[in-house]
């Protein structure tokens, strides 16, 4: 349970926003339920608001608080779908944010301000120090309501936002519900994962039975699967037994696949959103769209280009000592890495300053390198182009080069329709290589794709993964990473408390690389990036050691005894923001083993050429 200065909270009300930042501006005649349900989840506020107030005076119990957060937070999830939809932005920052200290930019600056809303006081009220945290509880339930106040007036008086294609918020949240409901991320004290995914279900199914335009399909089967989901949530409340598999094959993507018949030519959120609207599992290799992550388009890729950027990658004439190309620290049979500690430098004997990660998959993020100090995949490559400890060049360098062999002027009049060979050029072929690199073909994936089968512990690992041991609730399903769900569009980082050395190795000490709170992003700047580091993929992790930026763990044991304990604070490392839960997970040494079967699973190299 993290704590946080009153006067920080107090000071977020200076920066209460009603820009809202809807992702699709006009005003509509309003489906009956949405106006119903947003006048619910006001009376739930209002109520929880009372409620709040009199348990600080000690007129309630907390167990009775805790029936009015509940209320409030499965009113909340009946027009989830919708609000969250049109206004992720207010949602996600002032109705239901984690429970994290965050940045928000103002110019060229930023402030450092808690979190707020509905999972923080699920953290809060379903803590053990809910009755020392009397003051903060009712700061926090007061701005949530003056927020959520602001926002039902503009929505009463002017309408709210609306998109050409209705199914979209409902599909949406069915990846909400399975990545990042089920999993426990968004109830991180209550843990009441299946109540919330019921009557998220429910205002899903009452949304479709009250607006005309869903009468134009043939809704019997989306509506039989959606009670036949509630009832199974009404049955499978544990959260460490609920069988996220069973959930998923049953409920999650028959409704996924059925809701994506309908309408599903309106993409609205094309340049919004990395996931692509086209998909019917999560589990195949077109959930994400690796164009919505580069400056690559698809119209401009195609197999000429991809084998030029093959070529450009192995290439080492094009690094400043003619030694070094990008295969120097991702090599292939490797999965794309070195399975060194710390990358090698262009100076014999020197390192880089951490680890390499995979490449596999490495497109499919908004932010790169651990620190996040890049925003786009060319951008990563300029990084390495410039840096005096890797290529140490220069794109003019490399373009003259490029000039002189006879090669590359075929390959890039064949790649190109103009033939230059230009920085533009170059960085498109290098992106459509890298972007190739995609594996969703693994043993799991395809069990998950009902193709073959996979053993109990494999499926036993994945439960733990996604429940008891926490693993999702930082490498979100189904991508495995800190690719933030459910619109795929920004990239997490966090505060572990790596140690200098797999924790059995004493003495256990703090890594001191300041990760983040060392990055060049000015306008970052902030305590709360301290030691923080992107969250990569676990897709391929069985052939991707040492891990952790330091390279420090050799095994994945390793990696599970750090976790289990709680991280750095868990250890008993002096740590300020770290993001990771100090508490200890209690896995077995057979759930260990459990989980890195399952890890093994998601192992598929098969696209690298």
């Amino acid at each position: 349970m993290r704590s946080y200065p009153l006067l920080v909270v107090i000071l977020l009300i200076g920066f209460a926003v009603m820009s809202f930042n809807p992702v699709y501006k006009g005003k509509e005649s309003e489906n009956t339920y949405i106006n119903k349900g947003l006048t619910d989840f006001k009376g739930k506020l209002e109520q929880l608001k009372s409620d709040v107030r009199e348990f600080s005076e000690d007129r309630i119990s907390l167990e009775e608080l805790q029936t009015s957060l509940k209320n409030t937070r499965n009113s909340f999830k009946e027009i989830e779908f919708y609000i969250a939809y049109h206004y992720p932005e207010f949602t996600k920052t002032h109705l239901n944010a984690a429970p994290l200290f965050h940045i928000e930019a103002a110019g060229t600056s930023a402030y450092t301000l808690p979190p707020e809303g509905l999972q923080v006081l699920d953290e809060l009220i379903f803590s053990e120090e809910a009755g020392n945290e009397k003051e903060k509880i009712k700061t926090i339930t007061d701005f949530l309501y003056n927020s959520y106040s602001g926002f039902y007036l503009s929505a009463m008086k002017n309408g709210m936002s609306k998109g050409n294609n209705k199914t979209l918020p409902l599909r949406i949240e069915l990846i909400r519900i399975y990545s990042l409901g089920v999993t426990g991320f968004d109830t991180p004290g209550s843990l009441n994962i299946s109540e919330e995914a019921s009557h998220a279900f429910s205002g899903m199914q009452k949304y479709i039975n009250d607006d005309p335009y869903f009468k134009n399909y043939n809704t019997q089967k989306a509506d039989q699967t959606l009670t036949q989901a509630i009832s199974y949530l009404s049955k499978n409340k544990d959260f460490e037994t609920f069988d996220r598999i069973e959930f998923y094959k049953k409920y999650i993507q028959p409704l996924y696949e059925e809701l994506g018949k309908w309408d599903g030519k309106a993409d609205d959120l094309k340049e919004f959103s990395g996931w692509n609207v086209s998909n019917k599992n999560f589990f195949s290799s077109d959930f994400l769209d690796p164009y919505f992550y580069t400056l690559l388009k698809f119209s401009e890729d195609n197999p000429d280009l991809r084998s030029l950027g093959k070529s450009i990658f192995y290439d080492e004439n094009l690094s400043g000592n003619g030694k070094m190309s990008c295969a120097t620290c991702h090599l292939q049979e490797n999965a794309f890495t070195d399975l060194k500690t710390k990358s090698p430098s262009n100076v014999e004997g020197k390192t880089v300053l951490r680890n390499s990660p995979s490449l596999y998959n490495a497109v499919f993020a908004k932010r790169f390198f651990y620190d996040l100090r890049a925003f786009y995949l060319e951008q990563q490559a300029e990084h390495v182009i410039y840096n005096e400890d890797e290529f140490n060049t220069s794109y003019e360098s490399i373009i003259q080069k490029l000039k002189t062999k006879p090669e590359y002027k075929k390959a890039f009049r064949t790649a190109f329709k103009d033939g230059k060979i230009n920085k533009e050029n170059f960085s498109k072929a290098l992106s459509s290589y890298v972007a190739s690199l995609y594996s969703f073909d693994s043993d799991f994936d395809r069990f998950m794709r009902n193709e073959k089968n996979v053993s109990e512990e494999v499926k036993k690992g994945f439960n733990l993964f996604m429940g008891k041991a926490n693993c999702a609730t930082c490498h979100f399903a189904p991508h495995f990473s800190g690719l933030v769900p459910p619109f795929f569009n920004e990239n997490e980082s966090e505060v572990l408390g790596v140690t200098a050395k797999p924790i059995k190795q004493l003495p256990v000490e703090l890594d001191q690389d300041p990760g983040r709170g060392n990055s060049p992003v000015k306008k970052e700047k902030s305590w709360i990036y301290d030691y923080s580091f992107k969250t990569v993929t676990v897709r391929n992790i069985a052939l991707t050691k040492p891990y952790f930026h330091n390279g420090a763990f050799s095994t994945l044991e390793e990696v599970l005894d750090f976790y289990n304990e709680g991280g750095g604070e868990g250890l008993g490392l002096k740590m300020k923001n770290q993001t990771l839960a100090p508490d200890k997970l209690n896995l077995t040494q057979t759930e260990m083993n459990q989980i890195i079967a399952f890890l093994n699973a998601l192992t598929d190299v098969s696209k690298a050429k």
